[in-house]
């Protein structure tokens, strides 16, 4: 055999071995023919980390649990997570990355409303079915039938904001919203819709982008209106500035909010000044419930401290993957689409979830207030 020959011949089994291994690594999923790679993206670093952080733990505790359980189908999942830092943009990056290179069946995340609308078109193009533990802005799952959540939506979180408050006898409330965040800007759209329609007056509107320090002139053109309330849309990192700075201007009035204040770092920042205040959420470690204290009871043995809200969404969302995986008996893209779709009555940690022909989860939302520097549940009110 001369040398072109012998080169020629090695460049062909070369090759023939580059497509075998490629078509190993996409067998699996990502890794081997033995575990099922599922991705997830999440704000671990930067101004929503606690965000990130939180649901992380609980969707890696619902993927060691599987686990550790005997896994899905055979083989073992592994959970491949992307930090978007809580940029602009870099969650549609790194969605990207982990379709394109890790080969995800599915993706886990995020719970921003922004950036889970910068990831759903690329999941959507690519056939990946998406769900997300928390985003609450309805265009989330109106990018296409790939996309899905297991929260309620702000339709419904704003309303329920807005009887709470008229229940309690506030009749004229001030709206003070985040503009650069799809997620505050529908949640004080739905608030004042539904507290305008029912007989309730807004005393004054306000606006401030993420990222703000000083509220001073928005805080004093609301003072100027009196308001029984002030709902304050936002994240955490602002309202819990915007709480001390009202009581610095003698605003007594409460503060209301979504489930975008749950992080440890409203109470931190705000400090007493955001005592009596109550926000809309998706899940207490006070209720009673036996499965939701037995929940409680793993997480705190696992990670050292109780869950919040977004550590019991991540766990769920993971938990309704791994359950429409097995229902599905495949990870082929359009099954575990139709799997997950078929969701019914599943009993997760933050309620019983039915996804309904928008991929929307059908749910109860708590009430907290903040007391004696804790989240504390007040009630439960369903759709």
């Amino acid at each position: 055999m001369n040398s072109t020959k012998r080169d020629l011949l090695l460049l062909c089994v070369g090759a023939a071995a580059i497509v075998g291994l490629t078509g190993c690594k996409q067998k699996g999923g990502g890794g081997d023919a033995g575990e099922i790679v599922i991705g997830e993206v999440a704000a671990m670093t930067g101004n929503t980390a606690t965000f990130g952080t939180s649901s992380h733990a609980g969707t890696q505790m619902a993927v060691d649990e599987v686990n550790a359980a005997g896994g899905l189908l055979g083989k073992k999942l592994r959970l491949v997570m992307e930090d978007d830092q809580s940029k602009p943009g870099e969650a549609g990056i790194v969605a990207k990355k982990l379709i394109s290179r890790e080969k995800v069946i599915a993706m886990l995340g995020e719970v921003a409303s922004g950036k889970s609308l910068e990831m759903g078109p690329i999941c959507q193009k690519a056939g990946v079915p998406m769900i997300s533990p928390a985003s609450t802005n309805p265009k989330v799952t109106e990018v296409g039938d790939h996309i899905f959540r297991i929260c309620f939506i702000d339709p419904f979180q704003g309303t329920v904001m807005a009887k709470f408050a008229m229940s309690r006898g506030w009749k004229k409330v001030a709206i003070l919203t985040d503009t650069k965040q799809d997620y505050s800007v529908g949640l004080s759209q739905f608030f004042k819709e539904y507290f305008a329609k029912n007989g309730g007056t807004i005393t004054g509107e306000q606006s401030y982008g993420s990222g703000d320090k000083d509220f001073k002139a928005q805080l004093t053109a609301i003072k100027g209106g009196s308001p029984d309330a002030i709902f304050a849309s936002g994240y955490y990192n602002e309202t819990g500035l915007i709480a001390a700075q009202a009581r610095e201007l003698g605003i007594n009035a409460p503060l209301l909010g979504g489930d975008g204040w749950d992080s440890p770092s409203l109470v931190q920042v705000a400090g007493k000044a955001i005592e009596g205040s109550f926000f809309s959420n998706h899940f207490s470690n006070e209720d009673t419930s036996p499965h939701i204290q037995e929940f409680v009871k793993r997480f705190k043995a696992k990670h050292g401290n109780v869950p919040d809200a977004m550590a019991a969404l991540g766990y769920d969302s993971a938990m309704i993957l791994a359950d429409a995986i097995k229902r599905a008996g495949t990870t082929e893209g359009k099954a575990l689409r139709d799997a997950i779709a078929a969701t019914k009555d599943y009993q997760a940690i933050t309620g019983k979830i039915t996804l309904d022909e928008k991929r929307n989860a059908n749910k109860s939302a708590v009430i907290l207030t903040i007391k004696d520097g804790k989240f504390s549940y007040v009630e439960t009110l369903a759709p």
